[in-house]
């Protein structure tokens, strides 16, 4: 077994300790959004974290009234012109906690009095020492170069922080049932995939299309896609790429389409059925019969996931697809082309 599927693997485990030992810690910066009238967020990622950060710009803009900005850490360490800071919240999300740009964009912010936070795999990291409050994802080690664990670890404590956040009851209990519908959708991915995969060998280019809260689920599972299988994946809001990009699609062009079930699911489906209609190649991560009817590839999902929390879950067999679509091309998983696991960026 490869390190990174041993990783994926521990997926379940990983967010179940997050659960159980970060809850004190996530009051506690709850308790200072509250205290310091703190009127949006301000993330600072990238790679794999920025995905994240997509996620929660969803998360907390729906569930807690906060609007939230993407950082451009390109103002802070090259262009010196960093933007006014009151009444924000800056959080850097990095899970080697490595990143000199993530830091120097919190360090600004400890400058200006801005409150701070960071989320990271280590909390002895230059960027959990920049932040006033370290929220450490404790999924373990993580040795494969693609992000996996640290992924849906970072999802998870964002939605742990925003149901803190609104003292959402009926929100936190949905979270302590995250380890097992992980474990189940596992069980329903590796199945699917593994019978597959073979399908997709000599796939050159795809598009991945999520919206709403698995907008950010589109970006992860293209990044996974072309780190360990180097297919040019191509993400798009499913909204955006009937905006033209949709010309691309001819009979058995690859559609990854992840459509789970809530608010946005009919809007998915009517996308799925104009694909359909122009005969592409369908694959389709969703737990709604309607959907995977119209997939020549269905990746299933467990039934009974929240909205809200569905990009933890939704991600996942997109991992497995990258992992063994690399399998099937003969390429190691662990060792993806000129990569290295800590990305030093400016």
């Amino acid at each position: 077994m490869s390190v990174l599927e041993r990783e994926i693997y521990e997926q379940p485990v990983a967010i179940a300790r997050l659960l159980e030992t970060t809850r004190s810690t996530v009051e506690q910066v709850a308790a200072a959004i509250h205290e310091r009238d703190i009127c949006y967020l301000m993330i600072a990622a990238r790679g794999s974290s920025d995905h994240a950060a997509t996620y929660a710009q969803y998360l907390f803009a729906a569930y807690n009234g906060l609007p939230v900005a993407l950082a451009t850490p390109s103002l802070y360490t090259i262009y010196r012109k960093p933007p006014r800071l009151r009444h924000v919240m800056v959080l850097g999300i990095s899970q080697s906690g490595q990143s000199v740009d993530i830091m120097e964009v919190l360090q600004e912010a400890n400058r200006q009095g801005a409150l701070t936070a960071a989320i990271t795999n280590d909390p002895d990291s230059p960027l959990a020492q920049a932040a006033e409050f370290v929220l450490n994802l404790n999924a373990g080690e993580e040795k494969a170069i693609a992000a996996t664990k640290t992924y849906t670890a970072s999802l998870a404590m964002l939605a742990l922080l925003s149901a803190v956040l609104g003292q959402d009851e009926e929100r936190l209990a949905s979270l302590t049932q995250l380890p097992q519908s992980i474990t189940r959708t596992l069980e329903l991915a590796a199945e699917a995939v593994e019978r597959q995969a073979e399908r997709y060998r000599y796939m050159e280019d795809c598009v991945v299309i999520g919206r709403g809260l698995n907008y950010a689920t589109a970006f992860e599972i293209a990044l996974k896609l072309k780190e360990l299988t180097y297919v040019v994946a191509v993400p798009y809001s499913s909204a955006d790429f009937l905006h033209g990009p949709m010309a691309i699609v001819e009979p058995g062009f690859p559609v990854l389409v992840v459509a789970p079930d809530g608010a946005m699911f009919p809007d998915m489906l009517a996308f799925l059925e104009q694909l359909n209609g122009r005969a592409a190649e369908i694959l389709v991560i969703s737990n709604r019969m309607e959907a995977i009817e119209l997939a020549k590839t269905a990746l299933p999902l467990p039934t009974g996931i929240p909205e809200w929390l569905s990009p933890v879950v939704s991600v996942i067999p997109g991992q497995l697809l990258a992992l063994h679509l690399a399998l099937a091309k003969g390429l190691d998983p662990d060792a993806p082309r000129g990569l290295h696991k800590v990305t030093v960026t400016r």
